[in-house]
């Protein structure tokens, strides 16, 4: 299995922090965003990590190769990163993830290493982590589930009174589906040009043509997304709960 972490965007909206600092090396504690992730993932016996940058790629490079010599790090470099969204990101990382199973998450998430335990140890191998304890508005990516449990519908449009939870950026696929998802992105980028689009909508569009994606429900341990300087004031308060 191969880690990935995408870390290209701007984060224009923690300026002035973020201004000679990519978000993910924004300190939360003693440590940085992405140092948590680092060591999270290392500590669930995975050393393969696919890093995809933009927005002062250099400091993430040099920082993570200086830090984790004994891991392996693939980095990829979205030189559109100040006009792409993740599933562009996801793109160029393609020929590296053929073939393989993958976990995926975003570099702007504080998360309990046992969130990737739970994952990584699920009954079934397509699944994303969900959030159910959340209160939901219409800033987070929601799920609604089919019958038989698997993910009917994942996009910030959902009605909060609808959806049973929130993905929080953090999901698994085994090498089947990634083919799948693949694709799907080839069509949607390479024909469609539409590179703006957020990668649930490809999630979305594999599960409408018969992809099963099971969600697991992480609300025992703590975790938050980091858009703000508010968010950084309030996920201080849960890094002492952190594992």
């Amino acid at each position: 299995m191969k880690a990935v972490i995408l870390a290209a965007g701007v984060a224009s909206r923690l300026r002035p922090l973020t201004d000679n600092t990519p978000k993910c090396l924004l300190k939360v504690g003693d440590i940085s965003i992405l140092e948590r992730t680092i060591d999270n993932i290392a500590a669930n016996g995975i050393e393969d990590i696919i890093v995809v940058t933009g927005y002062l790629r250099e400091m993430i490079e040099d920082f993570l190769t200086a830090k984790y010599p004994e891991l392996n790090f693939t980095f990829f470099f979205n030189e559109k990163y100040d006009s792409t969204n993740n599933v562009y990101s996801l793109w160029i990382a393609k020929d590296v993830l053929l073939g393989h199973d993958m976990l995926l998450m975003d570099s702007d998430i504080v998360f309990d290493s046992r969130i990737l335990g739970q994952l990584l140890n699920a009954e079934h191998e397509n699944c994303l982590a969900v959030n159910s304890s959340v209160e939901l508005d219409e800033e987070e990516v929601k799920i609604t589930l089919n019958d038989d449990g698997s993910i009917k519908e994942i996009n910030k449009e959902i009605d909060p009174k609808l959806a049973v939870g929130e993905s929080i950026g953090i999901q698994k696929f085994d090498k089947k589906l990634v083919w799948r998802l693949f694709t799907i992105l080839d069509i949607r980028i390479l024909d469609k040009k539409d590179v703006n689009i957020f990668y649930e909508a490809i999630f979305e569009e594999a599960i409408n043509n018969g992809a099963k994606i099971y969600p697991v429900d992480v609300e025992n341990y703590k975790c938050m997304e980091i858009d703000t300087a508010e968010d950084l004031e309030t996920v201080a308060d849960i890094v002492d709960h952190l594992s």
